[in-house]
């Protein structure tokens, strides 16, 4: 029973995610900036914990490799990836600042970072968006239901009706795939 209720559970938070057609449109908004730094030689940089960084991997590589189709590649990179960089300035400085020391060597004006924390209140991600906005970069939260750190900060907030951990990833993968359909469809359409 347990089971069928996890899936009926993920299936009723997407639905409250969509009863809210503001989320549609943060989607969009979010869309248009990633494919406003892609068609001004930006890029777009994902940052997150745990699960969170996974996702952002996850969504860096669809951008950066393909998403439904053959296109040519896309400027996108989760922070966490290289593994001697987190663990030096960890270790050097704090693990509070592995994302925006990045940021201050490798963000610019009008590139996007989408930062995904369950909870709003990841350190090291509330400090990326803060050096991200120095950089006058496009900064946007992927979070749960909860008020956080991050909702003060970003420019774009896109908060899952969960406090269920499992079930706010669950969304925000989806959140991801759409994003990513959305800009590879607007920047390389297929001809009909």
């Amino acid at each position: 029973m347990s089971i069928l209720n996890s899936i009926k559970e993920s299936i009723a938070t997407k639905e409250r995610f969509l009863a809210d057609e503001n989320n549609l449109e943060l989607i969009q908004d979010v869309a248009d900036h990633c494919i406003s730094a892609f068609k001004n030689d930006g890029k777009v940089l994902l940052c997150g914990n745990g699960g969170s960084a996974s996702d952002a991997q996850h969504i860096a590589a669809e951008l950066s490799g393909r998403f439904n189709y053959d296109r040519d590649p896309l400027y996108a990179e989760a922070l966490h990836v290289n593994s001697s960089y987190v663990t030096a300035v960890a270790n050097d400085y704090s693990y509070d600042d592995i994302y925006s020391r990045m940021i201050k060597a490798a963000g610019k004006k009008n590139d996007v970072l989408i930062g995904i924390t369950t909870s709003g209140n990841s350190g090291n991600v509330v400090n990326a968006f803060v050096e991200a906005k120095k950089q006058g970069m496009i900064t946007v939260a992927l979070t749960g239901s909860k008020i956080g750190k991050v909702d003060n900060i970003v420019d774009i907030c896109i908060k899952v009706p969960s406090v269920n951990t499992a079930r706010i990833q669950e969304t925000h993968i989806l959140i991801g795939h759409v994003i990513c359909e959305e800009i590879e469809t607007s920047l390389f359409p297929l001809s009909e």
